[in-house]
């Protein structure tokens, strides 16, 4: 008989974040998907409350309690019991602090999964050093998607033996993209923002184009240096050759992966801390067959294998990521053999079904 897992995350529908859609769509489970601040919405049912009755003793018991009970745990904790959820999965670190509270009062099994900036921002490691020593006491599993991950958890005080490395997958569908390497281009996918560094992408493309002079970058995402990396290509002249595309459908992603000579990623620690999990995005470019450039940083050196799959320089080196795009570019079966070692590489160790069979058999056991 299938359980019944309560999914939590802050948010309903976070574009960047479909590895929480793909644990909603292949658990084998009952799965009930809780999101907002107080994970106040239950998918497919609206704001979580109390029938009215049960609010009106809440309330007269409160009033005589010194601890109060918040509203948002006593409607979640009577959803839980109406919806008989026998295990919880909390998507980020801080979710599985705000929910431990209810977990253990019910004496329900907690999973919960680190991704990237919940083990690495400074102030979230500051303000969280106790509550996360309490949630590994607790938690069942500690779910982590880089090998740097599950090293910073075992600093931080988890027990190893409740760590299990699962990064999260790329969809199937790029596993069938059929490149052809056919145009002297690049694709950078993901968010603008600090970690990701995406004006790097540009400074070295400035330095392909000296060689190149017709090549294409194009970036798909939005963000908060979206603006910055805008203005860098219009100082440069570049607006020819480098093309901001914004969310783009799956067709128009597609076509641009299987003209794309490679894919462009080059990931950095930012100044509070912030780092990569493994990002899903290289993931996909990989299963698709493009050989990625990217840096020694997270997980992704877990993923991208030098030399095999593409090429990892360290963080901040421009002139050398710029030195293997020209590389790409000048030799095509290059490319054409690192794409091949990478689409196999992510089919045989990073699938969608050896990261959803490892998560299940955590929901089960």
């Amino acid at each position: 008989m299938n359980k019944n897992i309560a999914l939590l995350s802050p948010n309903e529908n976070a574009y960047s974040e479909t590895f929480i859609q793909a644990h909603k769509k292949y658990f084998d489970a009952n799965v009930y998907y809780y999101y907002g601040i107080n994970f106040n919405q239950l998918e497919g049912h609206g704001s979580i409350n109390l029938p009215v009755i049960k609010r009106f003793i809440w309330k007269v018991i409160s009033y005589f309690r010194r601890n109060k009970i918040p509203l948002w745990e006593i409607n979640l904790a009577w959803s839980f019991k109406k919806n008989k959820i026998d295990k919880v999965y909390a998507e980020y670190g801080m979710t599985g602090v705000k929910i431990l509270s209810v977990c253990k009062k019910m004496k329900i099994p907690l999973i919960v999964n680190f991704h990237g900036y919940d083990l690495s921002i400074n102030t979230i490691l500051e303000e969280n050093k106790i509550a996360y020593k309490k949630l590994f006491i607790y938690s069942e599993y500690i779910v982590a998607v880089s090998r740097t991950m599950e090293k910073k958890l075992v600093e931080l005080g988890a027990p190893v033996d409740k760590i299990v490395y699962s990064p999260c997958a790329p969809n199937n569908d790029f596993f069938h993209f059929k490149p052809s390497y056919s145009e002297n281009s690049f694709i950078s996918v993901g968010r603008f923002v600090n970690k990701k560094a995406p004006y790097y992408n540009i400074l070295a493309f400035q330095k392909v184009l000296e060689k190149f002079p017709i090549a294409k970058l194009y970036f798909c995402g939005d963000g908060s240096l979206y603006n910055t990396c805008v203005n860098i290509v219009n100082y440069f002249k570049m607006n020819e050759n480098v093309f901001f595309l914004g969310s783009v459908s799956a067709k128009e992603l597609k076509d641009i992966y299987e003209r794309a000579t490679g894919f462009l990623q080059h990931s950095i620690t930012a100044l509070d801390g912030d780092m990569e999990g493994t990002p899903v995005a290289v993931l996909e470019a990989s299963a698709a067959g493009l050989p990625v450039i990217s840096t020694k940083h997270a997980g992704i050196q877990d993923v991208v294998l030098h030399e095999v799959t593409g090429f990892l320089v360290d963080e901040h080196d421009v002139d050398k990521m710029a030195k293997y795009m020209i590389q790409l570019l000048e030799d095509k079966e290059l490319a054409m053999n690192m794409g091949g070692n990478g689409k196999k590489n992510i089919w045989v160790n990073y699938s969608m079904e050896k990261h959803i069979s490892t998560l299940n058999k955590l929901l089960y056991n």
